[in-house]
């Protein structure tokens, strides 16, 4: 029973020594941190992995695997929190104050995220140097992150800045924060304006005043200093020597004072005023060419309307040209021909004529001979013969009396007997035989 219970001791010894020496010697690695663990023997040693460690009694301490160094509004510039797990952020300070080339002083905020190294003597290195991750920040990266956000604006004017130099800035100060500022050195430089200023002192001059004034001002330059090789000279950023790299560097925001804002309000309101006047000086420019344009298309519309009245009325001169040339030729070939039908037809009516002569003459010719043949018989012959148709036929149609009373006596008045009436005929066929200078006799022909 006593061996029982000797037994029973020594194993709840047993469990309670192991429950202690895992409560005080045990931890869990969480994700994103590189762990820094010190044993009771003195050693140490880097943690990366995920999961319960063994650390014998020993002491450990969180280090992030990336930290962030932010300027933000509503930031405390306190870092008690960096080494807390699952804390969001590393450092948050209020906007930085900077003051650009041009001594126009702005709140600036901007973000610059570290990576710390994890290998073993890398970061037990960087941990012997800065103990916790608070001071590596309070020592190292913040001092770093202000003065390379304040150099970069040494670099550049406000106005340039916010005037499309926000990209350049931007990369300046990632390039500063990655390789080291850059040493510089400010010149003051006197530049000329190429404007010249005319007084209006000299009343007596009028408009033709004197150029008086150069219109020179001064302006600061900042200048990289350079090496014999021409390479920009740096100072390098002490946290790369412990190997320390920057991941992201960003400027998010950037609030000049008021007075450059209502400087910039008046160059905007002018540079406004100015486009406007540029965009009417084009507006009235396009106007006028407009009116040039319409001008010069008006009269080449009259041009071209007269060019086509002209081709036009040439063209029907010309057509009527053609047509009176055709017309007069074609009059001219019609008398012409006129002429050689009338020469035909007279050279045709003179053969006529010249045929007609010739047959009367040869008809003539043959009457002449068959008249100088039978002296005319037969023609006379037919001439008797129609006076004394002519003459039986009176005769025959007369209107006689039925009775005539009449004497016989010889020397008295004629009282129209057949006898009488037959002398009568017989002296006109007497007369036309005479008339007809034929003598009725065969054989004898007329003189």
């Amino acid at each position: 029973m006593r061996n029982l219970s000797i037994g029973l001791i020594s194993i709840l010894t047993g469990l309670v020594l192991t429950v202690v020496v895992t409560w005080n010697s045990i931890f869990y690695a969480e994700p994103g941190y590189v762990y820094h663990v010190r044993t009771i023997l003195g050693d140490e040693h880097v943690v990366s992995d995920v999961g319960y460690q063994f650390y014998l009694w020993g002491r450990w301490n969180a280090w992030k695997r990336a930290l962030t160094v932010q300027a933000v509004k509503g930031g405390d510039s306190t870092v008690s929190y960096v080494e807390v797990e699952n804390s969001e952020t590393s450092a948050a300070l209020p906007p930085l104050k900077i003051m650009f080339l041009d001594q126009v002083d702005a709140a600036a905020e901007a973000t610059v995220r570290f990576s710390i190294p994890t290998d073993q003597e890398g970061f037990t290195r960087l941990a012997h140097e800065y103990r916790t991750p608070a001071n590596l920040l309070r020592t190292a990266l913040i001092p770093a992150f202000k003065e390379t956000l304040q150099a970069t604006a040494s670099l550049m004017s406000a106005e340039d800045y916010y005037s499309g130099g926000r990209t350049e800035f931007n990369t300046e100060f990632e390039n500063q924060m990655s390789n080291g500022i850059y040493i510089v050195k400010r010149e003051e430089m006197l530049v000329s304006s190429q404007r010249k200023i005319s007084g209006s002192a000299n009343v007596s001059l009028g408009a033709s005043q004197e150029e008086y004034g150069d219109e020179a001002k001064a302006v600061f330059v900042v200048r990289k200093v350079t090496d014999a090789n021409g390479t920009p000279r740096r100072k390098d950023q002490k946290f790369t020597q412990f190997g320390i790299s920057v991941v992201d560097a960003r400027i998010t925001d950037m609030t000049p004072n008021n007075r450059f804002i209502e400087r910039m309000q008046l160059k905007q309101k002018a540079s406004a005023d100015r486009a406007i006047a540029r965009e009417q000086r084009i507006q009235e420019e396009e106007q006028r060419l407009l009116a040039i344009a319409r001008g010069e298309r008006e009269v080449a519309e009259r041009q071209a309307k007269a060019k086509v009245d002209q081709i036009q009325k040439t063209t029907e001169a010309e057509t009527d040209k053609q047509l009176a040339v055709t017309s007069a030729t074609k009059l001219k070939e019609q008398a012409r021909i006129e002429k050689e039908t009338a020469e035909i037809n007279l050279e045709k009516a003179r053969i006529e004529a010249e045929t007609k002569r010739t047959l009367a003459e040869a008809e003539a010719y043959q009457k002449e001979v068959i008249l100088k043949a039978d002296n005319a018989l037969a023609q006379k012959l037919d001439a008797e013969i129609e006076i004394h148709k002519l003459w039986a036929d009176a005769f025959a149609r007369r209107s006689v009396p039925t009775n005539v009373f009449g004497g016989g006596a010889a020397g008295g008045a004629p009282q129209g007997s057949d006898t009488e009436v037959t002398a009568f005929m017989q002296m006109l066929t007497l007369d036309a035989a005479k008339r007809l200078a034929y003598e009725r006799e065969i054989g004898k022909g007329a003189d």
